[in-house]
C-alpha cells in the first residue's frame, strides 16, 4: 500500500497540499482495508504557515524515511527562499535511495535546485515559469497540469494535486479504483473538461476575438525576442490598420505598447522570482540595453528594478545555506 510523506516550507499552497490530503482520504474511503497512510514534515518538525496564514499539525522534522515512501515538496509563495541546504541535501539523499519525488505547486524549483530535475519534464504554477525556465534551461518545462517522469513528478499547482494523486492510485491499484475515487470527489467531469480545454495566452489576458487570440499568443510566445508587425499582421490576417483598431477596442492600447506591457510584465516576475541581474533580465525580455530597461520599467510601475529589488527584499546574490 503506498505511504505519503508532505514536506511543507513556508508559505506552501494550501489549496495544493488539501486538494492531495482530500484524495488520498477518499480513496481510503472508497475501497475499505487500503491503509494509504501519509505525514506532514517540515524541515525542523514545526509549524509553518500556509499561503493563507493557517497550520496542519506536522508529524515531525525531515529524517528517514521508510522505502515504500513517496515524497511531495508542497511549495508556495516565493518558493526560492525555503531552499535551504538542509532540505536540498535531504532530498538528494532520498532520491538516491530509489523515493519517489514529487513538488506541488512550485516545489519543482526545489526540486530542480536540487539538481534532481535535469533532462527531466517537469511542470510549475504558471506564475513562475519565466524565472524557472531562465534559471533551469536543462529542465524541460512543460504546460501540463502535472508530470509524472519516472520517480520524479510535480503538479502547476491548485487542484492538480488532485491529477497526481489519482494517477499515482492508477499506478498502484489499477485504473479503476482511480476512476472511483474521481466520481467520489465529483471530479471526473472536471478533469474531462480540462484535458479538452486548450488554455493559451489569449485566455490568460480574456481575449476571445478570433483575430486576437493567435497575435497574442505570438507576442506572448516570443518576449526575448519580440516579433515584427509584419509578422503579427500576418498572424492575424488583417491589415495594420485593422489591427491597430482591433488593439484598441478589445485591450484600449496599441500592438507596440502592448507588446511592450507584456515584456516588463515578464521583467517584473523575473526580478521577484530569479537571481538574474537586471541587465541579464533586460536581455531576457527583449530590451536593447539594461538603461532602456530601465526607463521604461519606471514608467509602467513607477520605481526602477533596483528600487523594486529593494523594497521588496528581492533575490540576493546567493541562495540561503541553512
Amino acid at each position: 500500500m503506498p505511504r505519503f510523506v508532505f514536506v511543507l516550507v513556508p508559505e506552501y499552497s494550501a489549496l495544493s497540499l488539501v486538494s492531495a490530503l482530500e484524495t488520498l482520504r477518499a480513496a481510503n474511503q472508497e475501497q475499505e482495508n487500503v491503509g494509504i497512510s501519509w505525514r506532514v514534515l517540515t524541515l525542523d518538525g514545526e509549524n509553518v504557515m500556509s499561503s493563507l496564514g493557517t497550520c496542519v499539525q506536522v508529524d515531525g522534522p525531515l529524517g528517514s524515511i521508510a522505502s515504500d515512501e513517496i515524497v511531495l515538496v508542497c511549495g508556495g509563495v516565493d518558493v526560492w527562499k525555503y531552499c535551504s541546504r538542509a532540505l536540498l541535501d535531504w532530498l538528494r539523499l532520498q532520491y538516491r535511495l530509489g523515493r519517489d519525488i514529487g513538488g506541488l505547486c512550485t516545489a519543482a524549483h526545489v526540486l530542480a535546485r536540487a539538481g534532481l530535475l535535469s533532462g527531466k519534464k517537469t511542470s510549475i504554477h504558471w506564475e513562475n515559469r519565466d524565472a524557472f525556465c531562465e534559471e533551469f534551461p536543462e529542465v524541460e518545462l512543460t504546460e501540463r497540469p502535472f508530470v509524472l517522469d519516472g520517480r520524479l513528478h510535480s503538479t502547476a499547482g491548485g487542484t492538480a494535486s488532485i491529477d497526481l494523486i489519482l494517477s499515482l492510485l492508477a499506478r498502484w491499484g489499477g485504473q479503476q479504483l482511480s476512476n472511483r475515487v474521481a466520481a467520489r470527489l465529483n471530479y471526473n467531469e472536471i478533469s474531462a473538461l480540462q484535458q479538452a480545454a486548450r488554455v493559451g495566452s489569449a485566455d490568460f489576458i480574456g481575449i476571445q476575438n478570433p483575430r486576437l487570440r493567435p497575435v497574442l499568443d505570438l507576442m506572448m510566445a516570443n518576449l526575448e525576442e519580440p516579433v515584427s508587425n509584419t509578422k503579427l499582421t500576418k498572424c492575424s490576417g488583417v491589415s495594420v490598420r485593422q489591427l491597430e483598431r482591433l488593439f484598441q477596442r478589445y485591450l484600449g492600447t496599441s500592438p507596440k505598447r502592448f507588446y511592450t506591457r507584456l515584456r516588463l510584465d515578464r521583467g517584473h516576475r523575473l526580478l521577484l522570482q530569479s537571481n538574474l541581474s537586471i541587465t541579464e533580465i533586460s536581455v531576457a525580455c527583449g530590451f536593447i540595453s539594461s538603461g532602456h530597461f530601465a526607463k521604461v520599467f519606471v514608467t509602467r510601475f513607477g520605481e526602477s528594478p533596483s528600487q523594486l529589488r529593494r523594497r521588496l527584499g528581492g533575490f540576493s546574490d546567493n541562495y540561503p545555506s541553512s
